[in-house]
């Protein structure tokens, strides 16, 4: 009779086992949003290259490069990119300074920008295709628009040491000004 009570005790253990392991939720793969944006924080450091702007704009020639920074931060929960130009020092208030950061958010990857026209779009990844192409479409805007504001941006990853930047910058009267960047990491 305890041999029997034995076996019957050993038996549903393992049929209890079964229907755990069974049950028991399995790792998913990262959702779209989660591996762009792991591809995206794989762009921290920084980056150096030429801006073409169309239409041209006198302030803005490829002689004048752009330095890129990209950072994690908040535990790996954003992404900080910050852009001015090559050779200036980081001073705010004599030279443009945007900073945008991207993060995911219930399952989106999001663009916030932080304009030096004193606005901030928010933007949304839109699916890629590709795997290399990130492209982030505008979603709304806080703060004044009397200035323009960014509309769009696409992040083409190269290979590890190469990516280009795409913005697209909405002026007063909606009249598209887009910056093509071919970046080059320096670190």
């Amino acid at each position: 009779m305890k041999s029997l009570r034995l076996v019957e005790s050993a038996l549903l253990i393992a049929l209890a086992t079964v229907a755990f392991t069974q049950s028991a939720p399995t790792p998913s793969a990262p959702s779209e949003a989660q591996q762009s944006f792991d591809k995206m924080k794989a762009l921290a450091g920084n980056w150096e290259g030429p801006v073409t702007v169309n239409p041209p704009q006198p302030e803005m020639t490829p002689d004048k490069p752009v330095h890129i920074s990209l950072r994690v931060t908040s535990r790996g929960n954003a992404l900080v990119h910050e852009m001015q130009e090559s050779g200036t020092q980081l001073d705010a208030t004599k030279y443009d300074h945007p900073v945008t950061m991207i993060y995911l958010d219930r399952g989106q990857l999001n663009l916030v920008h932080y304009c030096d026209a004193g606005n901030r779009p928010r933007m949304e990844a839109r699916k890629s295709g590709t795997g290399k192409t990130v492209e982030f479409d505008f979603v709304d805007l806080s703060g004044g628009n009397e200035n323009g504001h960014m509309y769009h941006a696409v992040f083409t990853t190269i290979d590890a040491r190469h990516h280009i930047e795409d913005w697209t910058y909405l002026m007063p009267g909606d009249k598209p000004m887009h910056a093509h960047m071919d970046l080059k990491r320096t670190n």
